[in-house]
């Protein structure tokens, strides 16, 4: 039993392909998404009246802050269009979340089934 479990832990087979592609997507899209935000926070929101974004970098954290769903000291967006992008963020932060989560569970479920 013992030698079994072994060489499923080194055997590569079509669902961790399948989980690996489903991750590098995630990934990949994330990037893409936290690049556009980090530059549509900047447009929208830098050097705003009352707002914490005053430069690059600033929108860089805000934007990945949103996408890691985790909340910083920094205040909401000031203008329209900087609370669209927020909440696009925030919603796209879920998704992938949700989506990898299901993911693993496949994965794993699967697994159980062999």
């Amino acid at each position: 039993m013992m030698k079994e479990e072994w060489s499923r832990l080194f055997t590569f087979e079509e669902r961790h392909r399948r989980l690996l592609a489903r991750l590098l997507i995630a990934l990949g899209s994330s990037i893409v998404m936290f690049v556009v935000g980090t530059v549509l926070v900047w447009v929208f929101e830098s050097g705003q009246p009352g707002g914490d974004i005053h430069g690059l970098g600033d929108a860089a954290f805000f934007t990945a802050v949103q996408l890691l769903t985790v909340s910083s000291y920094m205040n909401s967006p000031v203008t329209a269009a900087g609370k669209i992008v927020d909440v696009v963020l925030e919603v796209w932060a879920i998704f992938v979340i949700t989506a990898v989560a299901g993911s693993f569970s496949t994965f794993f479920s699967s697994g159980d089934s062999g």
